[in-house]
């Protein structure tokens, strides 16, 4: 027979609980308060049944648009489509973090910039080339190939 296409089909590892995570849902996931603009991991648990989106979206990012009482709106741009996702199903994403964490960074080396009168460029530039070096301790030796010789090839059998 073949293979069912249904909603939850192909999904026995995908939504699985992971090892010692079973059990109840930690107070901390209904607790955790989700703005307009934040970003969030859509992160399937299969221990709730309600508000559970299609296993495409398992893994995705998204930004929160809209949040109501139990539900978060997740979509826009990284995924396409605008959908309600219950709390259970959704946790805070950590894309940004190193963004902030250098703009913090920044702000601080600019400041210290300006006290002393200068002006800096706080871009990130690419890992150029590695620097060159010398092998030392190395001597060159010089190969040349062996002549090839037609009379003695020829007498040597076949």
């Amino acid at each position: 027979m073949p293979a069912g296409h249904g909603l939850r089909s192909r999904t026995r590892d995908l939504f699985a609980r992971p090892f010692r995570k079973k059990g109840y849902i930690a107070l901390s996931t209904y607790l955790k308060t989700y703005k307009i603009g934040d970003y969030v991991d859509v992160k399937v648990n299969g221990a709730v049944h309600k508000g559970m989106p299609h296993k495409f979206y398992h893994g995705r990012t998204g930004k929160v648009w809209n949040v109501t009482k139990r539900a978060i709106g997740v979509g826009n741009r990284i995924i396409r489509k605008r959908i309600h996702v219950r709390v259970e199903h959704v946790q805070p994403s950590r894309c940004t973090e190193e963004f902030k964490q250098r703009k913090i960074t920044n702000d601080t080396l600019k400041a210290e910039a300006k006290a002393r009168g200068e002006k800096i460029s706080t871009k990130r530039q690419p890992e150029g080339p590695k620097p060159g070096f010398m092998v030392e301790g190395t001597t060159i030796e010089t190969v040349t190939p062996i002549p090839y010789d037609v009379v003695n090839d020829l007498k040597g059998g076949y």
